[in-house]
């Protein structure tokens, strides 16, 4: 039997740690399969494999150091923990702590909440053109909106311009109701919501009556030049390779880009190439051009998010497996 052994700092220490009904405990010995429990002011760790209660105890102080740093602790945050631990990289998490990106409307302080994210805005500062690709609740977009409203205040920037294909995904365009501004409105929904959550409504209003910030469908942009602006173009994957190459050259001067995409929800027709996975080929030796690639660890939803990702990144895998086989057997029937 091992057994470890953690002093903790204080009463309060404790109790964020275990979490309410020692919730947050409970999923430490479930990942590990030990027990763990506290005596007085100290926690102790115990259970047959060695190795299992070394990990439930990095992942214990790891919570303890973020509780240190005036973090919440929350069931993603333990989830994250406990994946960070797996392999090896429990140590990388300090790094996110004190970048607040921006602060919202309502006063919420906006941060990195994943190493992948911290790592994402820190090459969105650094480079003029940043891709952000990744899963689906990732923050993909809602950082670089936090990042675009950030540039805007402290005046690097005169304006905000958020876009999107207007693609398509099961239904038409033409059965919507309304003019053209209506029907694409649907899909600029997110980009919307986002920056109401970092200006209110009323300021939003007021800055894109101003022409301050700018939500428009993507075919909006041809022709055009951008300068002194931050560009955000969501949605990336659903670009054809023509819309791609026609938005990377509305860069102007001062200027600052973020594409963001999955390139696994793909809503195109098959027969069109995604620009947005020619561009990644294309663009990965450029200078001043970065690639931020998310991972299942970086969703920030719910933890079925988490789980449901994984599982058609599995079988996907699989079907890919199959298919080779497949193939290789009709090579050698055919031989």
């Amino acid at each position: 039997m091992a057994e470890r052994n953690i002093n903790m700092d204080s009463t309060e220490q404790l109790r964020a740690v275990f979490g309410e009904f020692d919730r947050n405990i409970n999923l430490i010995q479930k990942a590990f399969g030990v027990t763990i429990f506290s005596r007085g002011g100290e926690v102790k760790i115990a259970g047959d494999d060695e190795s299992a209660v070394g990990k439930a105890e990095k992942a214990v102080k790891t919570l303890c150091g973020s509780y240190s740093r005036g973090e919440m602790i929350e069931e993603q945050n333990v989830r994250y923990a406990i994946a960070m631990v797996n392999d090896g990289e429990e140590g990388e998490i300090a790094s996110m702590s004190g970048d607040c990106v921006c602060v919202s409307y309502s006063g919420k302080p906006i941060k990195p909440k994943t190493v992948g994210q911290k790592k994402y805005c820190d090459l969105i500062r650094k480079n003029t053109i940043t891709f952000g690709v990744g899963p689906a609740g990732t923050g993909k977009t809602y950082l670089a909106v936090a990042l675009a409203v950030t540039a805007f205040k402290q005046k690097q920037v005169q304006r905000i311009i958020l876009t999107r294909p207007a693609v398509e995904a099961g239904e038409k365009l033409g059965f919507l109701p309304g003019d053209l501004q209506n029907k694409v409105d649907p899909y600029l929904r997110p980009l919307y919501d986002a920056l109401f959550e970092m200006f209110g409504q009323e300021s939003f209003a007021r800055l894109s009556e101003h022409g301050a910030i700018e939500v428009a469908p993507l075919a909006y942009m041809r022709g055009r030049t951008l300068d002194d602006s931050f560009i955000i173009l969501d949605e990336a994957q659903n670009t054809t390779r023509e819309q791609m190459k026609m938005f990377l050259t509305r860069l102007g001067f001062n200027s600052k880009m973020v594409i963001t995409g999955d390139i696994t929800q793909i809503d195109l027709p098959e027969s069109k190439k995604s620009g947005l996975i020619e561009a990644l080929k294309v663009l990965k030796n450029v200078e001043d051009i970065a690639q931020n690639r998310f991972t299942e660890k970086d969703v920030v939803r719910h933890r079925l998010v988490q789980d449901i990702v994984r599982a058609y990144d599995e079988y996907q895998g699989s079907s890919r497996r199959d298919k080779g086989a497949w193939k290789k057997l009709i090579c050698l029937l055919r031989v």
